[in-house]
């Protein structure tokens, strides 16, 4: 997709965030961003995601925009995480 230099540094602030986060690898962290933004341009300085920070993207795409309570110390051991994009999805763009 195509990107800005800023929308570029924030992707991989948010992959970063959800590797420390969820403990997953940044294969899966990118193939989840992948995802997420497939398709669509995020080149304009302007671009909706930058009005967000990285820790509200990789929950948001984590648990699939189900995020029942921003509070830093919350229990979530009953979430449950949006499944990774399929191994063939095209997605998975870096190796593991």
């Amino acid at each position: 997709m195509p990107t800005s230099s800023e929308t570029l540094e924030l992707l991989d602030a948010i992959a970063d965030e959800m590797v420390s986060e969820f403990g997953i690898s940044r294969a899966e962290a990118v193939a989840r961003i992948n995802e997420q933004w497939h398709g669509q341009d995020l080149s304009d300085e302007d671009s909706l995601i930058l009005h967000e920070e990285e820790h509200y993207w990789a929950f948001v795409i984590h648990y699939g925009g189900n995020v029942p309570d921003w509070s830093p110390g919350a229990d979530r051991s009953t979430w449950a995480p949006k499944p990774p994009p399929a191994a063939g999805s095209g997605f998975w763009t870096v190796p593991d």
